[in-house]
């Protein structure tokens, strides 16, 4: 019976990204969603309905096409969330997650849809990826005018992990800033509230502006920052997905999860690649047992997921701005190469970027949908010079 079990490197490789995954974007997830007007309830609702959501998902996609299927939330789309939530309320914000997911479906039925997506300017989207984060990371250092020891000690931990051992760097500056303020007596009483996962569902209200202002661009940056990337790695790794199914499977498990506060779940990509490499089972054929096993443990972190955001929540506000701004360091670093990389587009990507990282609002939508058009503007004007 214990031959039949997956090797140790499976149980650790599944561990390890499921503490990464978890742990070193929590609290930008707690922020985006108390940023929406959820309360306490709600935003235990909504993490314990996004591990479950991982979790019963990637297991059902890694049984049904026997590969390790690992399964996120939507890191950029929580930031796009917390960037841009001025007079959003909660049950318009569930509106706003369920259109993602359904266009997210969508994508997945329409085989035409797919091989357009994969032509989208990746420089467009990380440059609107890059606006969005921008203003956190900026944040981090502007604490530091009221808290420098709290900057400066976890921007060192953040440096010297980062150098050491990358693959643990944010869960170890979480650690640092847990234990700092633990030291410090600046934790607050938890909020009262369930310590077990609870799932509250909420109608929602769907409102055009507000889709189109943040539910477009949500879709976009989870499909160009996290699921095609997913699907990369998984190439990458030896094995060659039908993208439409898995596309379909994550958008079910957000639009299944959306009314308990779910922004959007989506292909792994970082701890991805800690699932579907050679370390984490030497046989290729059944390695997505690494999937299954990580799929458990996200839906063991569900079973506790109101009491960690309780937790969360207790520390000052301080030590989760600054938290936040260094969980974000490595992804705004990715955006801001890919937003370069095509020499073609680099004006483009920078008025994208610009446009919305300055926080523009317009007939009630949002800088980053003005990002998008603005970058789209001047591709297509630049297109046309060129055909003169």
């Amino acid at each position: 019976m214990f031959r039949s079990l997956p090797p140790a490197p499976a149980w650790s490789s599944a561990l390890i990204a499921a503490l990464v995954g978890f742990g070193g974007t929590v609290v930008l997830v707690v922020q985006a969603v108390r940023a929406l007007g959820a309360s306490v309830e709600q935003t235990g609702s909504a993490i314990t309905a996004l591990c479950l959501a991982i979790g019963i998902a990637g297991v059902a996609l890694s049984l049904r096409w026997r590969i390790p299927v690992v399964l996120a939330w939507s890191t950029p789309g929580a930031a796009l969330l917390a960037a841009s939530t001025q007079g959003v309320a909660w049950p318009v914000a569930i509106g706003v997650f369920l259109a993602a997911a359904l266009m997210m479906i969508v994508l997945g039925i329409v085989p035409a849809l797919g091989r357009w997506a994969e032509r989208i300017p990746s420089s467009i989207a990380a440059a609107m990826l890059a606006g969005v984060l921008l203003p956190f990371c900026l944040n981090l250092f502007r604490l530091g005018a009221t808290e420098p020891l709290l900057v400066a000690a976890l921007v060192a931990v953040f440096i010297a992990a980062r150098r050491r051992v990358p693959l643990h760097a944010l869960l170890l500056v979480l650690a640092a800033g847990v234990m700092l303020a633990l030291l410090r007596g600046d934790v607050g009483p938890l909020p009262p509230g369930t310590t077990l996962g609870t799932l509250l569902p909420i109608a929602p209200v769907f409102e055009v502006r507000t889709i189109i202002s943040l539910g477009l661009p949500l879709f976009l940056v989870t499909l160009v920052s996290q699921n095609l990337p997913g699907l990369v790695v998984l190439r990458a790794a030896g094995y060659a997905p039908n993208p439409g199914p898995l596309l379909r499977g994550t958008g079910i498990a957000s639009l299944l999860a959306a009314p308990f506060g779910a922004h959007a779940v989506n292909l792994a990509a970082i701890t991805a690649a800690i699932c579907t490499n050679r370390d984490a089972h030497p046989d290729a054929a059944k390695r997505w047992t690494v999937g299954v096993i990580y799929g458990g443990l996200y839906l063991l972190l569900a079973l506790f997921s109101p009491l960690l955001v309780r937790f969360f929540l207790a520390l000052p506000p301080a030590v989760i701005a600054v938290l936040t701004g260094l969980a974000l360091v490595p992804a705004l670093t990715g955006a801001m190469e890919a937003m370069l990389a095509a020499k073609e587009d680099r004006d483009p990507a920078i008025l994208t970027f610009l446009a919305t990282g300055s926080g523009l609002s317009l007939f009630g939508l949002g800088s980053a949908f003005w990002g998008l058009v603005a970058g789209f503007a001047a591709l297509g004007a630049g297109t046309l010079l060129r055909r003169k």
